[in-house]
């Protein structure tokens, strides 16, 4: 894997520097680099998609592993680094184009060269990667809407962004803690020190392990229809939710969907279980 050394050697000789404003930051830390690979249990036929490739370091570990990689990166430098890195691995696509479309829809140019790529391997399809900063939330909420749902997500993300998608309750809690909660398993794989990326971010990360449930993914019925309602009320999460209900459904429709369910008149989104949502947003479903 490319060292600190190898990487702004890279850098250097292209004329380029790492973007503060795009929050560049390499992971350099082989270790830690090797344990957020293996928490993918990567299998031969697999398809991994890495979201934001950099200089192909963690690209060419998977490329190993896996059926194909589709590594996207924005960066026309860095993806020209890259594709001189990874000119020989025949098992790599890479697209040198923003994941996002807009701010919370993947673009589809990614999500049909993973699809492309799944047809001929007939395996899973993996996010393995260390997601940048500004499109992590997004990018994992719109992965778990559809219609390229990865069976596994292992990725590095500020801290704040973890703690976001363990919160079970308080100012943490929010709409991306209930869509990956209500439809994934998740665990916290690894603390990830400043000290582990160059140059040095000024907080701290963390690898989060995300397992898509088909079963729960079953119970919450419309994805796209939960993951709207549960977004609609956390945007007014300072009123109560029969306000909100009743001005984005209607009184009649709130108060259909709120009886039975044993929330209080004063209830507020954040203080409803990801299991509450899911009933919830069924009964608005009609």
């Amino acid at each position: 894997m490319q060292t600190q050394t190898t990487v702004r050697s890279l850098l250097t000789a292209a004329g380029l520097r790492p973007n503060k404003r795009l929050g560049q930051h390499f992971l350099v830390d082989g270790n830690l680099m090797r344990k957020l690979v293996a928490s993918a249990e990567i299998r031969h036929d697999d398809v991994v998609l890495e979201v934001g490739c950099g200089t192909g370091s963690l690209t060419q570990e998977l490329a190993g592993l896996a059926a194909a990689v589709v590594a996207v990166e924005a960066d026309p430098g860095l993806a020209d680094i890259a594709a001189r890195e990874l000119t020989e691995l025949a098992n790599v696509r890479l697209l040198q184009l923003d994941a996002l479309r807009s701010k919370t829809r993947i673009e589809p140019r990614v999500l049909d060269a993973v699809a492309e790529a799944r047809q001929r391997s007939g395996g899973r399809v993996l996010l393995v990667a260390n997601l940048p900063y500004q499109i992590a939330s997004p990018l994992v909420a719109d992965l778990l809407v559809g219609p390229v749902v990865p069976g596994r997500m292992c990725f590095t993300v500020q801290k704040e962004v973890g703690d976001r998608l363990l919160a079970r309750s308080g100012g943490d809690y929010g709409p991306l803690s209930v869509i990956v909660q209500a439809t994934s398993d998740l665990e916290r794989i690894a603390a990830v020190p400043p000290q582990a990326f160059w140059p040095r971010p000024a907080v701290e990360s963390v690898m989060i392990r995300l397992d898509p449930r088909p079963e729960r993914r079953q119970a919450v019925g419309d994805v796209v229809h939960f993951a709207g309602v549960v977004k609609t009320c956390f945007l007014h999460r300072r009123k109560t939710l029969a306000h909100i209900l009743a001005a984005a459904y209607g009184p009649d429709a709130a108060t259909d969907a709120l009886g039975g369910l044993d929330v209080e008149a004063r209830t507020r989104p954040e203080q409803l279980s990801p299991e509450v949502w899911v009933e919830l947003a069924r009964r608005l479903a009609g």
